[in-house]
Order: structure tokens, then sequence, then C-alpha cells
């Protein structure tokens, strides 16, 4: 009897040691597709990893391993959709929504990005919940304070066009930058507040509208534009009578704008539902250009509003060398660390690993 439970134990181990290894062989780290190749990375909304202390260094895990692959991915950009934080003034957390107040979770996100300072250049977009006491209350944000504009000199030798803030002074939370691919091809990054207020958008159309950018690519941050089913955001309840959502961001700058070509928003999210994070449409501009426009999102995945603030998922993509034609991929960080979770590390479904192309 004793024998027979050995052998049945033995098999048992070799069993579960054969499926790790095989887990562990199918798995396969990020890479380009083509060497020539540079990538972008979309990072999601922040503020659930930063809200409980113990989540804070998943985002650490996030920004590192970035870091990491600045040079084998051929990085070029960073960028964050936006919601750094979870409550921009709240001093007082109730330990059940959050266990940090405002301060604690400016400084954990500013800390985590704080690994690519000096190395690659980001712009992170300002969401709701970076204003006011915990959503919008009232448009002030401490997001200036612990994102100034030399905190990383990556980021800051890029900037071209700085907006203004609602009290009227110089702000980043609307401001351009602008880089040339390693293919040549000329980039303007375009970030906006959350609900950009008409003058805003009056600014941003201004901006990309001139003759100086006349042949650039524009790419569009911004925190809320797209639900879910891929439709243009028209209205939220949120406290503030002064805010344009995503069918009027669409209507009021994008449509007729004639070179805006993409737009990266985040802010929605459903609990351990990935289809309630992520949506894609494709239109076109007044300049008969194709807008390729994506919502990616994860805050509420790992375990929902108060889980582990999103599994570590990111998304980079792959601009390939012809010029046009752009990867999605999707991957988690925090699952690729370890050889027991690796299998999980890549979305491979359809609505998270494609491909488009740019007119």
């Amino acid at each position: 009897m004793k024998n027979q439970f050995f052998f049945l134990f033995t098999c048992c181990v070799c069993f579960f040691a054969m499926g790790s290894r095989a887990q562990e062989a199918t798995y396969e780290p990020p890479k380009l597709s083509d060497s020539a190749s540079w990538s972008l990375v979309l990072l999601p909304d922040p503020q659930s990893y930063v809200k409980f202390e113990r989540n804070q260094g998943v985002l650490e895990l996030m920004t590192g391993w970035i870091s990491e692959q600045i040079e084998p991915l051929n990085i070029g950009m960073v960028l964050c959709t936006g919601d750094l934080v979870e409550h921009n003034d709240w001093l007082n957390p109730n330990g059940t929504q959050a266990n940090q107040p405002g301060k604690q979770q400016w400084q954990a996100v500013a800390r985590a990005f704080g690994r690519l300072d000096g190395k690659v250049p980001y712009v992170a977009a300002t969401g709701n919940h970076d204003y006011g006491v915990k959503s919008i209350e009232y448009r002030r944000t401490n997001y200036n304070q612990y994102f100034p504009v030399d905190k990383n000199p990556q980021s800051q030798k890029l900037l071209r066009d700085v907006g203004i803030d609602n009290d009227g002074y110089p702000s980043l939370t609307n401001a351009t930058y602008e880089f040339t691919s390693p293919h040549g091809r000329q980039f303007l990054v375009m970030v906006l507040e959350f609900a950009p207020r008409d003058t805003v958008l009056r600014w941003a159309f201004e901006t990309v509208n001139q003759e100086r950018y006349a042949n650039h690519t524009v790419i569009l941050l911004t925190h809320s534009y797209l639900n879910s089913a891929s439709e243009h955001i028209v209205k939220e309840g949120y406290p503030i009578t002064d805010g344009n959502y995503g069918a009027a961001v669409w209507e009021k700058l994008v449509k007729p704008s004639k070179n805006i070509q993409l737009v990266f928003s985040g802010h929605i999210g459903k609990p351990d539902d990935i289809l309630g994070h992520i949506g894609f449409r494709t239109d076109t501009n007044a300049g008969g250009k194709t807008v390729q426009q994506m919502v990616f999102n994860a805050q509420a995945l790992g375990g929902g509003w108060h889980g582990n603030g999103g599994d570590g998922w990111l998304r980079y993509l792959e601009f390939l060398p012809d010029g046009k034609t752009v990867n999605v991929k999707t991957f988690s960080p925090l699952f690729a660390i370890s050889p027991a979770t690796r299998h999980l590390a890549w979305r491979t479904a359809g609505y998270d690993e494609f491909s488009f192309t740019l007119d």
C-alpha cells in the first residue's frame, strides 16, 4: 500500500512539474517583430495601484519593467491614460475605499514614474480622480506639484505648447510634445485635461492646426473618450458644468482637425471584466485621414475595485518600419515575473492583440 501511495504521489509531482515546464517553455517574452521597429507603451489608469499601500509595488514593477525594456523594445514614448490617483485631496481615507491619503497617493505614483525619469519620455493625462477631493468636485489638481516640468528631462525637451488650467495658469495638464520616430515620421502628442473645457478645446484646435504641425501625426491623449461599446461618451454625471466628453471632443476637435490620427483614453471599467475596460473604433477626420481611437484600462481587474489594481496589464504598440503598420500587444509584467504564472502574461484575443494602419 505504501509503495502504491508513493508511486501515485511521484506521478502527481511529475505531472505538475511537467506542466510547469511546459508552460514555461511556451512562454515568450515581449520582443519586436522587426528589429527596426520602435514602440510606444500605454499605461492604463494607475489609481487602484496607489490607493492601497499593498498595491503600490505592482505599479513600481510595471515602470521598472518598462525601464528594462527601453532598449529591447526600442521604446520611444510612454503614455498614461490618467486617474494617476484615486483621491486628489482626500485627507482621511476610510480604509475601505483607500488606506492612503491623497498626498501619499501622489507621492507613490510620482515615485513609480521616477523609474523612467531621464530614461524615456512619458506623458500622463489627468482624470476625474486627479481633481477635487475624490472625483472632480472642483477643477484643482495636485498634478503640477508632483509632475513638474523638470521631473523628467526626456519629456521636458520634447515640450512645445502649454495651455492653461482653470485658474488661468500654465499647466502641463494641457500641453503638446513633439518627437520624430526612428523612421522619420513626425509626431505631436497632445494631452488634455479631464472633460476639457471649451476654452481648452479652442486652444487645442488652434494649436494642432498651426502650419508647423500640418505634416505631423497628432496623438491625442485624454482620460474620458470612449465607452466599452466603442462609442464616443456623450455625458457623465460629474459635478462640473463646463466639461466636454468624448462625443463633444470628437465633434469640436478631432473630426475638424486634419492631422489627429490617434486617440488614446482610459477611464472605463467593470469588475473583473476585460471587455468592460476596452474599446476601439475607426473614423475619418476632415482631412480624409483615418483616426484610430483606443480605450484601454485595467483598474478593476485582479479583484474588482478593491483588488490588486489591474493585474499589471499594459499595452505596447509596435510601429513597423513601413511607416504605417502598428501591432498592438497586451502584456502583464506582474504575471511574467514568475515561471509559475508566465502562461498568464499575454492576452491574445482579437480585441487585445491586433494591428491597424496609419495614413
